[in-house]
């Protein structure tokens, strides 16, 4: 006993090293795979970003080629998101173009959808600048293909997600009714988005009524049915997804900055001239409501479905709208330019998708 119990001691110790060095040489990737919050960071100024140059990227929509439009300033393009506690691999086309080999990927809502589907599309062209990809849309769906790989990625406009049906007393939203999903079935990767239209009113409302639990309704309190047609959505996703064949994602809550109280300037202050990120001690401001509703609906679903909460990050980023560099009239600070911020949104949803098994 005397002499074998520092020789199991010896046994021990060696083990544990050994572990430890394991650890310690996980590449990063892999790291991230055990268990890294994306999402709280600051944005660091990089040389290398962006990571496309727009006027190589024919298809990209005019409202977002903030540089094509005139906007004189390139800083914003030189920011890259740094996790707090982990590193966030840097995005690589060849990589993730093998993850996706032959499947189908759909990003499914409003503009902040078409926001990251072109900003993907971008990236990806920028890999294979010679690739005979199509470009082709059919009514609401944008579809995106890359022969080399079979890959597709398409875009589905639906800005509610529930459906709006043309009836004898005007355009009605209906809270309870989702029969356009079945348009969604057979992809490989979901990506769903809605808000954005939610609090629109007047000329910029798409419908007359809105229908919940059976009554038909001239209006009602918007959190109240953005929070039930959610429920409506997570529904149909618990009934109709296959999870052994597909995986869900909820783009989160792009933040607008029509108000500068918001980070510490006037309330008449926009995103126009913004130059600079923010940082948490500058942006005060919390989560808007509406992620918290987001993140309930979620956590009582059946289905598991992955967050790109993409939230903060984004409102530290008061710099990065179009602004008044669309080509149209207006303040555009909903959207983003391109390259941006959608870019780091990709990057995330990269890291997620290869840190995962197959």
């Amino acid at each position: 006993m005397g002499d074998g119990f520092p020789r199991f001691c010896w046994i021990v110790l060696s083990w544990i090293l050994i572990v430890s060095i394991h650890q310690v040489q996980l590449s990063e990737p892999q790291a991230a795979a055990v268990g890294c919050d994306y999402f709280q960071g600051s944005w660091v100024f990089d040389k290398t970003y962006p990571l496309y140059n727009t006027m190589d990227c024919p298809f990209i929509e005019k409202e977002f080629d903030c540089q094509a439009n005139g906007r004189p300033d390139q800083l914003y393009l030189k920011y890259r998101w740094k996790p707090n506690d982990c590193m966030l691999p840097r995005f690589n086309a060849k990589d993730l173009l093998r993850k996706l080999k032959g499947k189908k990927m759909m990003f499914i809502g409003d503009s902040l959808s078409l926001n990251q589907w072109q900003s993907l599309t971008c990236m990806l062209h920028a890999f294979l600048p010679q690739s005979n990809y199509t470009v082709h849309r059919e009514g609401n769906l944008s579809t995106f293909y890359l022969p080399e790989y079979e890959v597709s990625l398409m875009l589905s406009r639906n800005a509610f997600l529930v459906d709006i049906v043309q009836e004898n007393i005007g355009t009605v939203l209906k809270l309870d009714s989702i029969k356009n999903g079945e348009s969604w079935k057979g992809y490989d990767f979901l990506i769903f988005n809605t808000w954005h239209w939610w609090l629109h009113t007047g000329r910029k409302q798409p419908w007359d009524f809105i229908e919940s639990r059976g009554k038909v309704k001239k209006d009602m309190d918007r959190m109240a049915a953005y929070r039930e047609a959610l429920r409506t959505w997570s529904k149909w996703v618990d009934s109709n997804v296959n999870t052994t064949t597909t995986q869900v994602f909820f783009q989160g809550i792009s933040p607008t900055h029509f108000n500068g109280k918001e980070w510490n300037g006037t309330k008449s202050t926009t995103c126009t001239h913004q130059i600079r990120p923010a940082t948490d001690l500058t942006y005060e401001s919390g989560p808007p409501p509406e992620v918290m509703i987001v993140k309930e609906v979620l956590k009582n679903m059946s289905t598991p479905v992955v967050l790109l909460n993409i939230t903060r990050l984004s409102q530290l980023r008061k710099d990065g709208h179009p602004s008044i560099y669309t080509g149209l009239k207006g303040n555009d600070c909903s959207h983003w330019c391109l390259a941006g911020v959608p870019d780091t949104w990709n990057e995330i949803l990269y890291a997620i998708l290869t840190s995962r098994k197959t």
